[in-house]
Parts: C-alpha cells; structure tokens; sequence
C-alpha cells in the first residue's frame, strides 16, 4: 500500500513540477542561520544522536507548501541542515497538530508562533518509532508565515524554537534548542534538503516510510533541465 501510494504521490508531484520545474512545492522561502544546542537529559529516544548533548551551527528555510497569496493560510515548513561528522544531515518539519492524532495531520496557518512542526513520519530507533516536533518559544508577538512578512516581523530579533522527541502516542520530550536568524546573505537559499540522503546519524528508515516518499523525492532531484526538456518534447508530440 506504501509503495502504490508512493507512486501516486509522485505522479502528482511530477504533474506540478511541469508547472514549477525548479520548486514544485514550497516555492518561496526564507533563508535562516544559527545554531542547535542538544541538552540531551533523561528521557532516552533510542537515538544516541538524539540522546547526546552537543552544539552545531545551522542553517534553514522558512516557506509555505502551496504558496497561497500572502495573508492565506498554508502549510508551514521548516527545513533545517547541520553537519555531523563532515556530511550533511537534513530534519524537514511541517505544521501539524501535537497530539497523539493530530501529529499526523498537516494543518494550514497564517501565523508561525502557535504552529506545531513536525516530521510526520517515524525515524527508527532502538526502541522503537520516533518523531521530531518543534515550537516557538519566542519572540511572542505575531509571526507571519509568508516569508518576506516573517521577516519583516522578526527583524534583528532571532527565533527561538524547543526541539523534541516522541514516540507515536507518547508524550513529547524537549532535548535541544534551535535559534534562528534572517540570513544576511540572502533573502532565499538555493540549498535543496533531503531527509531520505541526509538522514540523522543512527537513525533508522521504516521500508513504508521509504517506499512512501522517495518517488517523491526522486522527481524532486530530477534537474530542472531535463524537466524542462521533457516538457517541451510533449508539446511537440514527442517521448
């Protein structure tokens, strides 16, 4: 059932790539800098990465999934990487819910602040499921999801987020701190993040999971050359 949903998923996401060669989804976002400070603490995810106290430096993008007009609600996706041993590892997070249903559920909103982010999909661990969840600790006031108000709205200021850990149906338990600044660099980053190449060290992958979203993911990294190639042959009536 994986698999053929998979395959579902990916025929639609190659449809809208036809339209947005270069970003299908999330066409417009927010380049963000800063830092990830593990506690680690006594609540154990079965994760050592998880599990273990550390500090990276960071970098991220802020979007919305459809790309409604600003003002609209959307999906909010937060999509962080951060460098482990030399290589790239990549969290993508997306506005939910945070109950044990609700986690599951992708929610659309006008505002960060009281968004609820997470990973949807389990990691393997030792013992078990695990999934990532963050929330704004602050600032307090109103967040725009749309990236040019969010940061306009945040402006010097940087973004505080609690990072957590759960297993599904389990209480949520805080481990890291992820604080975020507006690039200065530029307003948007050409980085693509990949959860499925750039996978949390020790951090195992369920063959649903992988079934479900790589095709997905596999349209995502065709060039935008050779998208654009094969949708110039169709209106020629050609392969």
């Amino acid at each position: 059932m994986a698999a053929t949903a998979g395959r579902v998923f990916a025929r639609a996401f190659a449809a809208v790539k036809t339209l947005r060669p270069d970003r299908p989804i999330h066409p417009a976002g927010l380049h963000l800098r800063g830092r990830l400070e593990r506690q680690g603490g006594p609540f154990r995810s079965g994760i050592a990465w998880l599990d273990a106290a550390g500090n990276e430096n960071v970098e991220a993008r802020l979007s919305r999934s459809i790309g409604f007009p600003p003002g609209w609600p959307d999906i909010i996706g937060l999509a962080v990487r951060l460098t482990v041993d030399g290589g790239p590892v990549d969290i993508l997070l997306a506005s939910t819910g945070m109950s044990r249903a609700g986690r599951y559920v992708l929610r659309m909103r006008r505002s960060v602040g009281p968004a609820a982010l997470t990973t949807m999909m389990p990691y393997e661990g030792t013992g078990g499921p695990v999934q990532l969840a963050a929330r704004t600790l602050r600032p307090h006031g109103r967040l725009p999801a749309e990236p040019r108000g969010f940061r306009d709205a945040l402006g010097g200021s940087e973004w505080v987020l609690g990072l957590y850990h759960g297993r599904p149906g389990a209480p949520w338990q805080r481990f890291a701190t992820l604080m975020l600044r507006a690039s200065a660099e530029a307003a948007d980053t050409p980085v693509r993040f990949d959860p499925m190449q750039h996978p949390i060290p020790g951090a195992g992958t369920y063959s649903w999971t992988q079934a479900l979203r790589e095709p997905s993911y596999a349209v995502a990294r065709r060039p935008v050359e050779k998208q654009t190639r094969r949708r110039a042959d169709q209106e020629r009536g050609g392969p």
